[in-house]
């Protein structure tokens, strides 16, 4: 792990160590879309999912009771997190498909952490907007896509239909925790898709309080 990469999770470390325990009670008030994005998953059966940036394993649960015949993966750069959700995993007896690791969304190898070279869908929900260099994680999670397989993402959109004073609020009280809304998310997954050849669909969810993307790579 680089420097730059053992700073961000030691600072994730220190911002989630106490928090994590009330994460999931907090973050279902306004981390709106997540749901959906698992819903809309579509796993086929016997299929592979893995989550970059899984943190206390909240939605990996949620994907692994909604589609059990799959087999899931989960990486999270804070080692406290990861605490967390092998704990959860384990109490909701899915310790027997699935599998956590230590892992940088923005740079990660699949087959060296779980020795699974390619996954049919991949989803990251709320993370891009606190990933420093969170652009080169669109590329390293399409290279890690089975043909035919798809990238689903959820997080905070521009806020554009909703008031002014609501989306200044909203920022400056995301910045305390060091998340920020990733303005340029649309035109990074064009630009990937294009350079691969991926099908992308977006869709603007709550005013554009979140928004959700699909990135499908060729068969």
């Amino acid at each position: 792990m680089s420097a730059g990469e053992s700073a961000h999770a030691a600072l994730m470390d220190g911002v989630y160590r106490h928090q994590r325990h009330v994460y999931d009670l907090t973050r279902k008030y306004y981390l709106l879309g997540r749901d959906r994005l698992i819903e809309g998953l579509g796993v086929p059966p016997g299929g592979t999912v893995l989550e970059l940036g899984c943190g206390t394993g909240r939605n990996l649960i949620q994907a692994a009771r909604r589609y059990p015949d799959a087999r899931f993966f989960g990486i999270d750069i804070s080692h406290a997190m990861l605490e967390t959700a092998s704990a959860a995993v384990a109490r909701y007896g899915l310790s027997g498909r699935t599998a956590l690791a230590k892992g940088d969304a923005t740079a990660f190898d699949a087959n060296v952490l779980f020795g699974q070279p390619a996954f049919d869908r991949i989803f990251i929900s709320y993370a891009l907007s606190m990933i420093p260099g969170w652009e080169k994680t669109i590329p390293t999670a399409l290279a890690a896509l089975a043909p035919g397989g798809s990238l689903h993402i959820v997080d905070f959109g521009q806020q554009d239909g909703l008031p002014h004073w609501f989306r200044s609020g909203l920022r400056a009280w995301l910045a305390k925790f060091h998340v920020a809304p990733r303005d340029s998310l649309r035109e990074v997954l064009e630009s990937e898709c294009q350079r691969t050849g991926a099908s992308l669909s977006v869709e603007t969810l709550y005013r554009g309080y979140a928004v959700r993307a699909v990135v499908t790579r060729a068969s």
